[in-house]
């Protein structure tokens, strides 16, 4: 079985601090239950265009958008940014 590991870009963790705490909560603790998880990638969809990122997990109103990275046991989600839903795909 795989072991998951989050790790935040600087960007995505100014995307968290920008958030009230609450939802920056709630965010981190979502993204810590698909790490959990024998499949995170069944909860999240693949972008249609990955200029930036190649999925994205939908938190409610907001989305995690990340790229993965597999090394020996260990699958790295790369969180890029965490945006709202209608703010998310404008930088991208």
């Amino acid at each position: 079985m795989a072991k998951y590991k989050l790790i935040f870009t600087e960007r995505s963790v100014k995307d968290l601090k920008n958030l009230e705490k609450q939802v920056a909560k709630r965010i981190v603790d979502k993204l810590g239950f698909f790490t959990e998880q024998t499949d995170p990638l069944s909860f999240a969809d693949k972008l249609k265009n990955p200029k930036f990122g190649t999925y994205k997990f939908r938190i409610g109103t907001y989305r995690a958008i990340f790229d993965i990275d597999k090394d020996s046991n260990v699958t790295i989600l790369l969180v890029l940014t965490i945006k709202h839903r209608k703010e998310v795909y404008k930088d991208i």
